[in-house]
């Protein structure tokens, strides 16, 4: 059954309300208010579909009920009709602006005043399916955004993944750097020259692209990455292609998924993260800031964890012990003021090390 339709009639003289009673109530439930007070009360209890509002009240006149209706979050869609037997174009230019959707002027003419309350409440059933639509849109592209983002991590991890295939120590590795770059992003956009770059959305796809750093060694030759000493100068330049391997792996993608893709910010990382800050870096010899940031914060995060990390070759170094080396490759290695953003928030690279050591 159609719920019928609700008109709240707000006229301080009788035989207004009279007349306006006659004419809408066999197609509407009427509210009836002789002054703007009253109409204020009523409204807190019920919430008509439309208002025929008289201006020329006492105590509360129509243009203040209607002020304190559109402060109202649950009373200011309610369509307001004004009623008055003011003409002149002030009048209702100001009822206007206040808010109200239409103006009938006294003495009624009772088609006039049907017409319009039907067309007004026509208008508003039409805002209220628009507006139904636009909620259900927001969130289906809501729940589309979020499979995105789930495709995004999957694929992420499925790319790690094989990474980790040809490296055993890739895995915990992985999952550390992860934590240690977005730690040390926070910190450094503390620093006035990087809180414009370093926003909540680039850090978090920062942390999404970070475990495809390495993801160029499955193109490196198992006698190469698994060997269990010192490689030789042939073999280490071998092993700096795989910052190409995995800068082109990643173009791949973009390719298909576009510039704008969070694959792009995974090629920065993977392609220089092993550049340095004085130049001397591989693969291109970048130096300063023209390693982009994405690269620069990789660096530390990547070579701290190498430092802790046990490998075949060598055991694993202390967390001071590490500390020390990157200190004494401040400008450098690295960027001194992600060295300085390490040192700030070093116990959180220890409880990581310590939370992940065997992840």
């Amino acid at each position: 059954m159609i719920r019928q339709k609700t008109i709240m009639i707000v006229d301080d003289t009788e035989i207004n309300i009279v007349i306006l009673v006659e004419a809408l109530q066999d197609n509407y439930e009427l509210i009836i208010a002789i002054n703007g007070v009253e109409a204020i009360e009523l409204l807190e209890e019920q919430k008509p579909d439309l208002i025929l509002l008289d201006i020329m009240m006492p105590e509360l006149d129509g243009y203040e009920v209607l002020k304190k209706l559109k402060k109202n979050p649950t009373l200011e869609h309610i369509p307001v009709i004004l009623l008055s037997a003011i003409t002149d174009s002030d009048s209702k230019s100001k009822g206007f602006s206040l808010g109200a959707v239409d103006y009938v002027t006294k003495p009624f003419e009772i088609i006039e005043v049907k017409a319009r309350v039907t067309t007004q409440l026509r208008l508003e059933e039409a805002r209220l399916v628009l507006e139904s639509q636009n909620i259900i849109l927001e969130e289906k592209v809501k729940e589309r955004t979020q499979l995105i983002e789930r495709t995004n991590s999957a694929a992420i991890y499925c790319l790690s993944a094989l990474a980790e295939t040809r490296d055993p120590e890739t895995g915990a590795h992985i999952k550390r750097t992860q934590k240690y770059i977005k730690e040390l992003a926070l910190e450094l956009r503390k620093n006035q020259e990087y809180k414009d770059i370093l926003t909540n959305e680039y850090i978090e796809l920062l942390y999404k692209s970070a475990p495809l750093h390495d993801i160029g060694k499955v193109g490196v030759r198992d006698s190469i990455l698994l060997k269990p000493g010192r490689l030789t100068a042939e073999e280490f330049e071998e092993m700096k292609k795989h910052t190409i391997y995995g800068g082109e792996s990643l173009m791949v993608g973009i390719n298909e998924l576009g510039e704008d893709s969070f694959l792009t910010l995974a090629k920065e990382i993977a392609l220089t993260h092993h550049e340095k800050w004085d130049g001397s870096g591989y693969p291109v010899g970048l130096s300063g800031k023209d390693i982009p940031i994405s690269g620069r914060l990789m660096a530390l995060s990547d070579v701290y964890d190498a430092l802790i990390s046990k490998r075949i070759y060598k055991a694993a170094f202390t967390h001071d012990e590490a500390k020390n080396i990157i200190l004494e490759s401040k400008g450098t290695h690295f960027d001194p003021d992600i060295v300085d953003a390490f040192i700030n928030i070093e116990h959180k690279f220890i409880k990581i090390m310590e939370e992940f050591r065997y992840a």
